[in-house]
């Protein structure tokens, strides 16, 4: 008995014609269709990863949280600092001074400042202004976008996936991010202060 497989496309539809050569008089098919990844939840790839809103917002949130307690920052120097377009940077701050993580000071000596000390901004909170609510797959946060949401298996795995993802964003503040900046760039050596 030889078993081949046919990938076909019929009608749109994805499906394998699978055959067994039972002898040399019978043959035995079969069809397997290809589940199409929006029915187990995954709509887009970009829910799979953040989009730069996501990461270089974080940046623009760190580069504030390095210089807080120091008087606003200009908008300008957080994007050369950080390497981000300052007509980017000004559209993701405007998003973040609208969720209350950011304020903003006019005038000559203006610029942006935390709304809160680095120890009490937590990453998490950054990110879902920025990107949403974070989800690996769309069936997690809406049951009512999976038809087999109640029967899914899969479900179970996307959920702790999810919960661990979440998990980790909301356990790493501001303060943390500059506590592993100052580690990382120490080279080993030790700070006096005086």
């Amino acid at each position: 008995m030889r078993n081949k497989y046919v990938y076909m496309l019929n009608n749109n539809k994805r499906n394998i014609k699978y055959y067994n050569i039972i002898d040399k008089y019978r043959v035995k098919y079969y069809t397997l269709n290809i589940i199409p990844s929006s029915l187990v939840g995954i709509d887009e790839v970009k829910n799979l990863k953040l989009s730069t809103k996501g990461r270089y917002g974080l940046k623009a949130m760190f580069e504030l949280a390095l210089h807080y307690g120091e008087g606003p920052i200009p908008l300008k120097m957080i994007a050369e600092n950080q390497d981000i377009s300052e007509h980017y940077l000004e559209q993701l701050i405007a998003i973040l001074k609208k969720n209350g993580l950011v304020n903003s000071i006019r005038g000559a000596q203006g610029g942006y400042l935390l709304s809160e000390q680095p120890s009490k901004i937590i990453v998490g909170d950054i990110i879902r202004s920025l990107e949403g609510d974070i989800s690996l797959v769309s069936c997690v946060k809406d049951e009512k976008l999976c038809p087999s949401s109640k029967s899914c298996v899969t479900k179970l795995v996307w959920e702790k996936i999810s919960t661990s993802i979440n998990s980790v964003i909301d356990n790493i503040t501001l303060q943390d991010m500059i506590d592993e900046h100052i580690r990382i760039n120490s080279n080993g050596e030790y700070m006096y202060y005086i």
